[in-house]
């Protein structure tokens, strides 16, 4: 049966996702924590968005 992880898009996503946390963890200390903070979570709304929206049929 297929789910949302066999979707190309849902796997750019959550690549992408973990790119961008690791590359947010490099931030100078004044950004690290209320920008990084926000990065990391729009990121990672991406592939939220997409297992929501995803229907079986």
């Amino acid at each position: 049966m297929k789910s949302y992880r066999d979707l190309q898009v849902y796997q750019l996503a959550k690549n992408l996702a973990i790119r961008i946390h690791k590359m947010s963890m490099n931030l100078p200390k004044h950004e690290l924590y209320e920008e990084g903070s926000q990065i990391r979570r729009s990121s990672k709304s991406v592939g939220a968005n997409i297992v929501e929206g995803y229907v079986e049929f």
